[in-house]
């Protein structure tokens, strides 16, 4: 059985977790997130924790089972603490400002790129060369930040662009003579 599979998921106080036969939703102080029920996964609720079994012995059962249970571990976790990326600008006049539910970015291009935050994603910019991205759903929340990412991703000679604040640039030597 599935290492991650094995483990149980514990339900903190202030979160509701139902389980129906199609779907797994749980909701909290965070929002209300839900994630489509397999057929090969026995979900079951008792005491504040919940457990998966995969209903048969086939490998795709198994590994189910454990894939399941961090996609319900990560819903708890969302509504409970929610999650967040940084995302710093390299470069110079590289900024970002946000304003309600959009972002506008100046880099480098002749025209300023815009992006508009979906329902349940906040975004802010603590300095001009930060980005914060927050929501319950972690997914989404590295989805967004992947897109914001993608339009100007890091160049690998003097590593101008944007990049998460944990990521490192191998920058590369110029070509000599």
């Amino acid at each position: 059985m599935s290492r991650v599979g094995k483990m149980p998921v514990t339900v903190p106080a202030g979160v509701d977790v139902s389980i129906k036969e199609d779907q797994i939703s749980v909701k909290g102080a965070g929002g209300q997130l839900a994630v489509a029920a397999n057929a090969l996964v026995k979900v079951s609720s008792e005491g504040g924790k919940i457990t998966f079994l995969p209903t048969n012995d086939s490998r795709e059962a198994n590994a189910m089972s454990g894939t399941l249970r961090q996609l319900v571990n990560n819903m708890v976790n969302g509504v409970t603490k929610g999650f967040e990326k940084k995302l710093n600008l390299v470069g110079v006049g590289y900024k970002a400002q946000a304003s309600g539910a959009k972002l506008n970015l100046a880099v480098g291009y002749s025209h300023p790129v815009d992006i508009v935050m979906p329902a349940g994603i906040t975004v802010a910019t603590p300095s001009p060369t930060e980005i914060v991205i927050k929501g319950a759903d972690r997914q989404r929340v590295g989805q967004i930040a992947a897109e914001i990412r993608a339009v100007r991703p890091p160049e690998p000679y003097k590593g101008k662009g944007i990049r998460y604040s944990d990521e490192t640039i191998t920058i590369k030597e110029t070509k000599k003579k």
